[in-house]
């Protein structure tokens, strides 16, 4: 067993009063922010980097963005970054704001006046020149691979959004949610480059700048046409997405557990990107009513759920490494165990976030080290997400 020194108030829950606690100063503390914040990425929309030089050395920019995002002081001010709203952001709400109307904590008025403003926003940031909808962060993005200015779309970006907007859909019947969903597949069908292995199977890219195969990337866009299937029962949605899951099953390990992405582009393999894989598998299997892939799934989750978690309740951020803890990781970790009916163990990474993780003031902390703790609040990365997580786990906190 390993050894981590962290605070026991979580051993014995008291799920109701600890987790909607939580989440009520959670849910103030994003309102009062308007959605708005800091990013672990944003550290190219800085002044400095409007100038002609700056603008244009992809070394200096790609070096600078993952320095801002390392340092454990926030550089952010300095640099005169300024706080921005994140489409992401906006569609992780959304996404809270339907759990928390599905569990009762809030009444259908009240999700229609929260979600619908944001379901316009969102509409307000989709950018020109694409098939469909479609969104990217707020901030000009360097990665190793590809150059995203702001606001230009990625499949990842564009899957959770989706995916906020069906569920809120399926909830209410809101019929402008499930057009933005329609519309996003035509982004996806016409504006997202593909890869076509031996077999036929398909990956899609990361965005329409680039021929990146990432696994969990693609199964956004698998989800995103399973679920639209599932309504429109257009056979089309159906035969692509069925070709895109075999390519991410057939590079599954023998292990259960799934890289970050083929070829040598990424080997690791962490928490929350082996989380989005197998929801968006169980998102196609349900919505597609395909049981094809019902081992793999079985075979995944029993690699995550063994593999990520130590005593239950400390959601490790790769499948060898606890540190750092993460919550993003520890956000996916809830919904990804929920998905799968771990109830206890996801409501035990609810309490042990929100008792290690979570400021006073209601925001939670970006990461924790060994050592340290980057006490950030990153409105997107942290806030958001654990916001979509316990907005979910509420309910099961009650029962």
């Amino acid at each position: 067993m390993v050894n981590v020194s962290f605070s026991e108030q979580d051993n014995m829950i008291d799920s109701e009063q600890n987790i909607l606690t939580g989440l009520i100063k959670l849910q103030k503390y994003i309102e009062a922010e308007n959605y708005s914040g800091y990013d672990p990425y944003d550290a190219l929309k800085s002044p400095l980097f409007h100038l002609p030089f700056l603008r244009s050395h992809k070394l200096i920019r790609f070096g600078t963005q993952q320095f801002v995002n390392r340092f454990p002081l926030n550089l952010r001010p300095l640099l005169l970054i300024k706080k921005g709203l994140n489409p992401v952001t906006i569609g992780l709400c959304i996404q809270a704001y339907t759990s928390l109307a599905k569990n009762k904590n809030i009444t259908p008025d009240e999700l229609n006046a929260k979600a619908n403003p944001l379901i316009n926003q969102l509409t307000n940031l989709i950018p020109k020149g694409f098939k469909g909808a479609c969104w990217g962060y707020d901030f000009d993005w360097e990665s190793r691979y590809a150059k995203i200015p702001s606001y230009q779309p990625t499949i990842v970006a564009t899957g959770i959004i989706t995916n906020a907007l069906f569920e809120f859909y399926k909830f209410t019947g809101n019929k402008a949610a499930l057009d933005l969903c329609k519309s996003a597949c035509n982004f996806l069908l016409n504006d997202i480059n593909r890869f076509v292995d031996k077999d036929e199977s398909i990956c899609f890219s990361y965005s329409p700048f680039d021929n990146i195969q990432v696994f969990n990337a693609s199964m956004k866009g698998v989800r995103l046409l399973s679920q639209v299937y599932s309504v429109t029962k257009d056979p089309e949605l159906y035969l692509i997405a069925k070709k895109g899951a075999p390519f991410v099953i057939n590079y599954q390990q023998k292990d259960g557990s799934w890289k970050y992405a083929a070829l040598n582009k990424g080997e690791w393999i962490d928490n929350y990107h082996t989380g989005y894989v197998l929801d968006c598998l169980h998102e196609f299997q349900n919505n597609c009513n395909d049981l094809t892939f019902e081992k793999n799934i079985q075979s995944g989750f029993e690699y995550y759920v063994n593999n990520f978690f130590v005593d239950d309740r400390i959601p490790k951020f790769y499948n060898n490494s606890i540190y750092p803890i993460d919550c993003t990781a520890g956000g996916q970790s809830i919904l990804t165990l929920l998905r799968f009916n771990e109830v206890a163990k996801a409501l035990n990474v609810a309490a042990f976030m929100i008792d290690n993780m979570q400021s006073k003031t209601g925001y939670f902390y970006f990461r924790k080290y060994k050592i340290f703790t980057e006490k950030h609040s990153f409105m997107r990365w942290s806030n958001a997400w654990m916001f979509a997580a316990l907005a979910t786990v509420t309910n099961f906190s009650k029962s």
